[in-house]
């Protein structure tokens, strides 16, 4: 039996829905402000709400926005209002409400927004709905004020970041709902069917993961698609796994499409610069996990926490998803404990310096392998990006481009 939750001050109106929606073979559950709401929903997932806008305590878009900045919305909302207008209705639906309906609510309007509501809820992936995924530290809100500024303008947008740091979740900010969400299932269909692609996410948000990783016909094809995109009312999103600007300087990049791309660029931080978010992102993983009956309700030990929070994520947030998924799977007990994380979480690595040193060989040799080993390290650690290379080792961009040359270390070349 579909469980939905009535959230409405006026008790004449909260038990009317209550008998309609139970006649209909529902089960429903009622709240009269929103403090009754938020307990009721931190105890269980609703599939599916009816929020009035005006309360006492907490309007409903309040409450709704509430929701989808922690992570809790993971449910369709219908908004209900006695004094709507076309704004509130589309403020409510950019933050995440699936419809609104004004109040006198006519008996079948009503039936067919829940009907529809809940099909689309059944239809829906649990996913990391929002920025919530991230955490909540100062990083991320700076991030997000950055996004919130931008998500009104069609104008092309570059996520710049490190693998699994969460640009994606960047790009779904972005995202107007109940709009088309297009990414290309490889990056050919770029070169090969760029006008198709912009066809189908007409209206609504293309997304490309790695333009840095596009080969030349791909941004030939991105480049095409860049010149159409008003015609076709879409958002262009791409993510970046290091610095067009290096790409474009080598050769590597397409100069006009990194003109295109570079007009508005927003760095998404990694893991490590946000650690204190990493016990609030883990616990909220494994949450949504219980939600969906993936695993038995259970927790993280404090001492668990702390050693999540700890450890240097390499691959940011999406290694934490996997060790935390781990984690949930495979603990026998309710609680997780740190020793459980200390046997979930990879050795660390050895360093390069470690690797390649030996003490046996002429100085000379020996400082080249010691020196192709420090720049190997640090251009890993920055993801290729020589600027930010040479900015930590205290060397001009030239001097460095011919030290490297000079050392044969291979900067990542894309294919032509």
């Amino acid at each position: 039996m579909q469980n939905i939750l009535v959230v409405d001050d006026e008790i004449g109106i909260r038990e009317l829905l209550s008998e309609i929606l139970s006649d209909e073979g529902y089960k429903v559950e009622l709240a009269q402000n929103a403090s009754e709401a938020r307990a009721r929903r931190q105890a269980a997932r609703p599939d599916m709400v009816l929020l009035d806008i005006w309360m006492p305590d907490t309007d409903g878009i309040t409450l709704l926005k509430e929701w989808a900045s922690s992570g809790l919305l993971t449910m369709p909302v219908v908004m209900m209002s006695g004094h709507g207008t076309i704004d509130t209705a589309v403020e409510a639906t950019r933050i995440g409400a699936y419809d609104f309906l004004e109040k006198p609510i006519a008996l079948q309007k009503l039936l067919t927004s829940v009907g529809k509501a809940l099909k689309h809820g059944a239809a829906q992936p649990q996913p990391a709905a929002s920025l919530a995924a991230l955490g909540r530290s100062p990083v991320i809100a700076d991030l997000k004020q950055r996004l919130d500024r931008i998500a009104a303008t069609r104008t092309p947008v570059t996520l710049m970041g490190e693998p699994g740091c969460g640009i994606e979740e960047c790009a779904r900010v972005l995202h107007t709902r109940n709009t088309p969400w297009v990414t290309p299932e490889t990056n050919g269909q770029l070169a090969e069917q760029p006008i198709e692609l912009l066809n189908a996410a007409r209206e609504g948000t293309l997304f490309v993961h790695d333009v840095a990783a596009l080969t030349r016909a791909e941004q030939r094809g991105m480049l095409l698609l860049l010149s159409k995109i008003s015609r076709y009312n879409t958002r262009v999103v791409c993510g970046a796994s290091r610095a067009l600007a290096d790409a474009a300087a080598n050769g590597e990049f397409d100069a006009k499409l990194y003109e295109l791309l570079s007009v508005l660029t927003i760095n998404v931080p990694s893991l490590r610069q946000h650690r204190e978010d990493v016990p609030e992102i883990a616990s909220l993983i494994l949450n949504r996990m219980i939600e969906a009956k993936e695993i038995p309700p259970r927790q993280f030990s404090t001492a668990a926490l702390n050693a999540l929070r700890n450890f240097e994520w390499p691959g940011n947030v999406t290694q934490l998803e996997s060790v935390v998924r781990t984690l949930a799977q495979t603990a026998h007990a309710d609680e997780i404990t740190a020793d459980h994380v200390a046997r979930a979480l990879p050795e660390p690595a050895v360093e390069p310096a470690q690797q390649v040193l030996a003490f046996d060989q002429p100085l000379r040799e020996a400082r080249d392998a010691f020196e192709r080993a420090y720049f190997e390290y640090h251009l890993g650690k920055e993801g290729g990006n020589i600027s930010r290379v040479a900015e930590i080792v205290g060397l001009e961009r030239t001097h460095l481009y011919r030290k490297l040359k000079q050392l044969g270390v291979k900067l990542a070349r894309r294919e032509q």
